[in-house]
């Protein structure tokens, strides 16, 4: 029986959730997520988890922060006065919305609004999962050996 190590194109079904058992994310519904261990393409703990699994094989995998997402980074919360945002946009507490990077690309930065004041706008630009410990319900349906 094939068992997963890195190099390996793999598929899983995968239902993440918080410590508190709050679902963030899930492939139920959808094809499963294939990808190739060790690549990079995944956090840290979730590739991690997956390595020495077989074919058919279900097993919960905790992640904690420092291979998850990370702690949350105080430099990537800040606030802006009002008078220096586009003052057609209603901001509002939990708001998703995008910045454009000063870098010649442009990519655009996701950030929330975490706090609205009379003059000032707070943005979070950290991953929304920063700071939090991740529990994976996964299944192995697939490997493809490297």
């Amino acid at each position: 029986m094939k068992i997963s190590e890195n190099g390996d194109t793999i598929k899983v079904h995968y239902t993440g959730k918080l410590k508190d058992g709050q679902i963030f994310d899930s492939s139920e519904g959808r094809e499963p997520l294939e990808f190739q261990l060790g690549a990079g393409l995944v956090i840290e703990g979730f590739n991690d988890g997956l390595l020495g699994m077989k074919e058919g094989e279900t097993k919960t995998i905790e992640i904690p922060v420092e291979k998850a997402y990370g702690h949350k980074n105080q430099d990537y919360i800040v606030e802006i006065p009002k008078d220096k945002l586009d003052n057609s946009q209603e901001f509002q507490v939990g708001m998703q919305i995008s910045f454009s990077s000063k870098e010649p690309d442009g990519q655009p930065i996701p950030v929330e609004v975490v706090a609205v004041s009379e003059n000032t706008v707070t943005f979070d630009a950290n991953p929304p999962l920063a700071g939090k410990d991740l529990v994976f319900e996964v299944e192995m349906v697939g490997i493809l050996k490297a």
